[in-house]
Parts: C-alpha cells; structure tokens; sequence
C-alpha cells in the first residue's frame, strides 16, 4: 500500500446551499465561495470533485460542469423553493437517497472519501460513510453553541435540533476542519472534539481577482468627494449592518457615506426593509447606499472603491470579506470575534473593535477616516497581509488530511481483515 496515497475522486456535500448562487443572499455566503474556490483548485491537483447540493428550481439539470474536473449534481429532495434552512431537516432522508443513488448508478468504489460542509451536509456524510465505507472529514463552518454565546439582541437562538445534529456530526467525523485555531479550541471545548483528528486549514482569498486597482465610485453612484465605508454580507442580525448605521448617526462628518451591500437573509427576512426605515428614522437616507450582492469583479471594485471596509458580525468562522477587502488595499475595521481575529491583523492591516456599541464604532471610524497618512499605511499593511493567505494553500493543506484520512482508513480496514484471518 502506497503512503499518504492521494484521493481520486470526493463527494463534498453542501445540502442547503448551492456553489453555483450568488453569495451575500439568502443562504448563500462566504462557504460557497470556500467550495467554488477549493474544488477548482483541488481538480487542478489531480483530484475529481463531485458536489451535492439540493435542487432548489425544476429546470435545473441533474449535473452542470462547474469547472474542469468539478461537477454539481442537484439532488431533488422536498419542495424546490420556499423552504427556510430551518426546514430542511426534514429532506436529509431524501437528500441522503439521492447521494446514495447517484454512488450506485457506478461500479463500488466511486468515491474515496466524502467532504460535508456545516451540520446538515455532515449528517448525510455520516450515513453515506457507512454505506460506502469510506472516511468523512467534515468542515462546520458555524457552530450553533458559539452562535448562541454571541446572538445578537433580538435574534433567533440556535435549535436544539442543530446542537443535538453537530455533536453526533463531529462525535462521527474521521476528521475535522477548523478555519481558525480559535475555531479548533471551540470544538474541542464546547463539542469535546478529539483534538487529534481536528486539523486548521485556514481559508484563503483570490489575489488574483482581489488586488489593489483604481477606485470607481461612479460604478456605485458614488461621489467621488468624501469618505466611503462599505459592509458586505447578507442582511441578518448576526452581520450587525444596524451597528453600523447607528455608528453614522453619531459621526462628525456629513460627506461620509455607508454602503450596504447585500441581500436579506436567515432572520433577516422577517423584516427586509428594517435598515432602510432605521436610517430614514435617523435622517441618514442621503448618507446610506443600499446595493444588491455584486459579482467578482463588482465587489472588486467597491472594495477598491471605500476607505474603509466595516464587518460588525457577532459571530464569524472566518470572515472572507475582510481578507478579500484587505487583498485589494483597503484597511478593515471589524468586530474582535471568532475568525475575524485571525483575518484582520489589528494596528497592521486594519482595525479590531470590541463589542458592539454604535458610539465606539463611530469613535473609531471617526478617527480613521480623519488620519488619512494612518489609512495609507494600514492598505499597505492590509496587502501585505492578505498575500499571506491563498486558495492555493487551502486545497493544499486539505488534500493533506485527505491523505491522512484515507491512509488512516485504509490501515484499519488491513487490520480488521488480519484480525479476521486469525
């Protein structure tokens, strides 16, 4: 048996989500790109891609050829629109019975090792490892337990259900993927992980897309005059762009815009047009943007188009809009929370802030918006930092434990079969 050997093809699934939507609405997010990003690049490593994700619209074809090497297979499970993520526990089944026919349709041996991401794709990942007789390595993204210890006021807790799905996810999993070594502590501390099986594989960024390049505020119907924040994510409590439009108010300049990029999502929903009326109840509506999620090059170029990119989330397992936001050259000001603390790099490439107070965020904005040779500084700093993140390493390190995985598998399948032999 060949050492560390390298898996042929995986079945990465992403049951809630699609690699193919537009990120920064509805569920879809900073885990999408993570699949987009290390399925290409783990394809160009030799290694074929299989993603399964629910079919949320009829004419979606079974399978579409994302990249060269990569596949989406949509698996028909439920209603194709108008089920919450919340509601798709109760598609896992079916979900699961697609997956496993698709294996079927093939000659055993399809797959050599399965990839979930977050708690419902872990727990189709858990069956088919079963059936298939392959090692699961799970990625959670999110953790309900620690979503819950940083819920923002007014928002939605957790189920139970999630907690109770993500302990028999990680307690199951061959190995486990943390973005961050703070993300890695969480699971051991608060999901009794084995610290052995649990690896960090830090998420990385498109240098290639993402770089420094001329501003186009006219892209955005932005004055070319005045000082520009941005938020990008979706529109959720958990994201906090009311901190932000709050921390305007209180701000000393009136040539200050915020743009909020983005579409609604999760609890969001239940009041789509809550920041529009917040900042109409602020007389802010003239100093607030509201632009819809922007595709690679648009959010590019109003990255490149702020002085300052803002990400007040309560809760991120990375944080891939302040890594793209710094790879461009704009400083980031961010939330002292979960990953972000690993992806902003404080007094170098930006600025961290504690809590989540509007009057703070506008002392601190206020400040670095008014020391333009400070600004300057932190972009350059802010390049600097990002280059040390890449896709590129991302599929390295996990075809890393990938080898691991199945070396590790394979050796306990050789020593049950000595062991039956005896």
């Amino acid at each position: 048996m060949a050492e560390w050997p390298t898996p042929r093809r995986i079945a990465t699934l992403s049951v809630h989500t699609s690699p193919l939507e537009q990120p920064g609405t509805g569920d879809a997010g900073g885990m999408n790109v993570y699949i987009v990003e290390v399925s290409k690049r783990l394809a160009r490593l030799g290694v074929e891609v299989e993603i399964f994700t629910r079919a949320t619209h009829s004419e979606l074809p079974p399978v579409v050829e994302m990249a060269p090497g990569v596949t989406v297979r949509h698996v028909t499970s439920g209603p194709f629109e108008g089920l919450s993520k919340e509601e798709l526990p109760a598609q896992l089944c079916a979900f699961t019975n697609g997956v496993l026919r698709a294996e079927a349709a093939h000659p055993p041996g399809r797959y050599d090792l399965i990839h979930s991401h977050y708690w419902l794709s872990g727990q189709v990942g858990w069956l088919a490892r079963e059936r298939w007789g392959v090692p699961h390595v799970h990625t959670a993204h999110t953790l309900a337990k620690v979503k819950n210890r940083l819920i923002a006021a007014g928002d939605r807790p957790e189920p139970k259900a999630r907690v109770i799905g993500e302990e028999q996810v990680i307690a199951e999993s061959d190995r486990l993927v943390a973005n961050t070594r703070f993300e890695a502590q969480d699971l051991v501390a608060y999901y009794d992980a084995d610290p052995a099986r649990t690896t960090v594989v830090q998420p990385g960024v498109d240098l290639g897309r993402f770089c420094p390049g001329p501003a186009d505020r006219a892209r955005f119907g932005l004055p070319e005059r005045g000082k520009v924040i941005a938020f990008v994510g979706r529109i959720q409590p958990l994201k906090a762009p009311d901190v932000l439009i709050s921390a305007l108010a209180g701000m000393r300049g009136t040539d200050t815009r915020l743009v909020i990029c983005g579409g609604p999502s999760g609890t969001g929903l239940d009041r789509p047009s809550a920041l529009i009326e917040l900042a109409a109840s602020l007389g802010l509506s003239d100093q607030v943007v509201f632009l819809p999620p922007q595709n690679g090059a648009g959010l590019a170029a109003l990255y490149r188009s702020a002085d300052v990119v803002a990400v007040p989330s309560y809760n991120e397992s990375f944080g891939l809009v302040a890594l793209e936001a710094q790879a461009c050259g704009t400083p980031v000001v961010a939330a002292a929370v979960g990953g972000l603390v690993t992806a902003v790099r404080h007094g170098l490439s930006g600025l961290l802030v504690d809590g989540h107070d509007p009057q703070e965020w506008a002392r601190v904005l206020d400040e670095l918006l008014a020391a333009p040779r400070e600004l300057r500084r932190l972009a350059a700093g802010a390049v600097a930092h990002a280059a040390d993140f890449s896709w590129d390493r991302t599929a390295e390190g996990l075809l890393a434990v990938y080898r691991g995985a199945v070396t590790e598998h394979r050796a306990l399948i050789a020593k049950r079969l000595e062991a039956y032999a005896w």
